[in-house]
């Protein structure tokens, strides 16, 4: 079978979108930090459709990736281009696909082998926006206080070499200190990752690394720079070999690396660029004054429900999102908890019909063609559940109301801590704090009292922060975490309806 190639196209079927404007004009005009799966399915489809619709080549894109080279040896033989799958279930259940071959990225990078290609491309007088979709994990931040650890292995490094960064913030300040020092225009930094107030947080932890390298840098940086924020929203899960040969079948050409992806898709992003955009706008994107009321449903509906879904489903044994939200027990548990104590904490947002997304919300996670799994999505709770689940949690203490509920989601992801589920097959804590976790989890196990469990694990303060120990939510998290160690998962989630 051949590959999927610029000079392919001609030859996809009909049913296949493709790209309808000249690849050949693009320039790169956006460096993206982070060209993994979701930057696919999000950003580049966005992108795809402004220049679609009003032919402006000044958008094409440079993706980096920041730890490995296995995007760039998948799609440099394939021109840069790729196929987006998106799946979902006709009337009868059956699954179906629809496929775009995307043309927008024109490169990519691998900063480990070639760390001045990403400094220069970021330095270059045509870039315009640097984005970013590195993870919570790879802003090398506290998640607890989001402030730059400056003891990060990587910032450590980056701060003593200034032509070898690893961090993203290493090599954003770099190549902006190289901007500078040419004489040329500030730009855009944006942020497309699941935290609160992303482009804000981003900003400081800029700022803070660009204050030690040079004061200077970091007044022109905060003067002329933008870092709007933004709210995200498409489940996009790993791409499996049975993905590959679906999308190759339907192709009848062979991709190295498709992206498969639900088709909802939202994008609220404030309209605050340094140096002009893209017509996102004609794929989806809503640009608004303000992000942050969107930026909060987000993470706390759908995000917040995520995680629980996937460190009980993990835990029970359901391996896929829409298999576990298919247990009537943890289906109720997801609306109770939504509707009872996450909502509640909403800001306004006009002509949102909340009974109606708590809706299309659960609708989406049942997606049978997604086979999105629990574990990937458990990844990373350290750096996740802050923003996730405990702003909801301080949200509601400060009005003093109940967090049962949410007491339940965190014990989840202590009790998921253990590492095996309930049938004791073992599974790998794969955190950036799994070490420090796996041995607290450890410690909690070997104490005889429930609570002093509870108040163990709670007073872990990278997670927790000002709430570690505080007895209300150790009086909420102890009877769920000695349920789910004593009963399981099913009999624990019918006591929680």
């Amino acid at each position: 079978m051949k590959c999927l190639s610029a000079n392919a196209l001609a030859a996809l079927p009909d049913a296949v979108a493709r790209p309808r404007y000249d690849r050949a004009a693009l320039q790169p005009g956006i460096v993206h930090l982070g060209i993994g799966a979701f930057m696919r399915a999000h950003l580049a489809v966005a992108t795809e459709a402004a220049i679609d619709a009003d032919g402006d080549p000044r958008w094409g894109i440079v993706g980096v990736s920041l730890r490995h080279g296995d995007t760039r040896d998948a799609l440099a033989p394939q021109d840069g281009l790729y196929t987006l799958a998106l799946r979902d279930a006709d009337e009868a259940g059956r699954a179906r696909q629809r496929l775009q071959v995307i043309g927008c990225v024109l490169q990519v990078r691998v900063a480990p082998e070639d760390p001045a290609a990403v400094l220069a491309a970021i330095a270059a007088s045509a870039t315009r926006i640097v984005s970013l979709s590195v993870t919570e994990k790879g802003y090398a931040h506290d998640p607890a206080t989001r402030a730059l650890n400056f003891g990060h292995p990587d910032i450590v490094h980056d701060l003593a070499h200034p032509d070898a960064p690893r961090s993203a913030a290493g090599f954003i300040v770099r190549g902006l200190a190289r901007r500078r020092a040419a004489g040329l225009a500030p730009l855009t930094l944006l942020s497309l990752d699941n935290l609160p107030s992303n482009g804000h947080t981003l900003q400081g932890l800029v700022l803070a690394f660009a204050e030690r390298v040079d004061p200077a840098l970091a007044r022109w940086i905060a003067d002329g720079c933008t870092f709007p924020n933004s709210m995200v929203d498409r489940i996009v899960p790993r791409t499996t070999a049975d993905d590959r040969r679906q999308v190759d079948a339907q192709l009848s050409l062979r991709d190295a690396w498709p992206v498969i992806a639900e088709p909802f898709f939202d994008w609220a992003v404030e309209d605050r660029f340094a140096a002009g955009r893209p017509a996102w706008d004609r794929g989806g994107a809503r640009f608004v004054a303000e992000a942050a009321p969107w930026e909060t449903l987000k993470l706390r509906m759908v995000n917040g429900t995520h995680s629980a879904i996937a460190y009980l489903g993990a835990t029970a044994g359901w391996h896929t999102v829409d298999v576990a939200i298919g247990q009537a027990a943890l289906h109720a548990f997801i609306e109770a908890l939504m509707r009872d104590e996450i909502e509640p904490t909403l800001p306004a947002l006009p002509g949102l019909d909340s009974a109606a997304y708590r809706t299309s919300l659960l609708a989406r996670f049942a997606n049978p063609a997604l086979a999105h799994r629990t574990q990937q999505i458990a990844m990373d709770g350290s750096q996740k559940l802050p923003q996730r689940l405990l702003g909801t949690v301080r949200d509601r203490l400060a009005k003093q109301q109940p967090i049962a509920r949410l007491g339940l989601a965190i014990a989840s992801w202590l009790h998921y801590l253990r590492g095996r589920d309930e049938r004791g097959e073992p599974y790998p804590i794969d955190d950036p704090l799994a070490d420090d976790l796996v041995a607290l989890a450890r410690r909690a196990e070997a104490l005889p009292d429930p609570r002093a469990r509870t108040e163990m694990l709670t007073r872990y303060a990278p997670v927790f922060g000002d709430l570690a120990g505080a007895p209300a939510l150790v009086a909420a998290v102890a009877p769920a975490l000695e349920s789910l160690r004593a009963q399981g998962v099913q009999a624990t989630l019918e006591t929680y309806r």
